[in-house]
């Protein structure tokens, strides 16, 4: 697919802007409407959209979402030219859908619309070779700091309950936090 990839983080959005931000609107179509705005999925063209934590998004928006997934055609708010859509959707969401649905807090036809390729993510505690790839990864983003083997050893061993999100956070956290180039375990909190 070429063209852009647009990330929504449906977690983030407020609700009363999240069908602003997807579909756009014309100007005047609601109060505050000052100027024309292009949505995200205008943006996609022909590109991906990530719907990141999806299952944070209402069932009015996931009806809507269902409608743009089955007919590829969509509206910006207030407008009257209905606008084509081709990009691929790639969904995500840390909840367990099917447990949402039975639960009445997500639509079992976008959950069937969306699982078309299903990729679960394990826990980084079930990935634990992945740990140090991470670690040098997420240092060399923001340092030239090294880890010792030993201090490397101990976040490997680390059980991660925030995964992924929480080691880059540590990580983040000791390189600003100590001025040695090589971090030690007695540098990790």
């Amino acid at each position: 697919v070429d063209g852009p990839f647009i990330t929504v983080d449906c977690l983030t959005i407020p609700e009363d802007l999240m069908e602003s931000e997807l579909f756009g609107h014309e100007k005047g179509a609601f109060p505050g409407a000052t100027s024309k705005k292009i949505g995200k999925f205008e943006l996609a063209g022909n590109g991906t959209i990530f719907l990141d934590n999806i299952g944070e998004m209402s069932l009015k928006t996931q009806a809507k979402i269902l409608r743009v997934l089955q007919e590829k055609k969509f509206q910006r708010l207030g407008g009257s030219r209905v606008l084509d859509i081709n990009a691929r959707f790639i969904a995500a969401s840390n909840k367990p859908l099917e447990k949402e649905i039975l639960k009445g807090g997500f639509r079992e036809d976008l959950y069937h619309r969306l699982n078309v390729v299903p990729i679960e993510v394990p826990p980084l505690r079930n990935r634990k070779d992945d740990i140090p790839v991470l670690v040098n990864t997420f240092l060399a983003e923001c340092t030239t700091k090294m880890l010792s083997s030993d201090a490397l050893e101990l976040l490997s061993n680390h059980s991660w309950p925030g995964n992924v999100r929480e080691l880059k956070n540590l990580v983040n956290q000791i390189a600003i936090m100590t001025d040695k180039s090589i971090i030690d375990v007695s540098d990790i909190p």
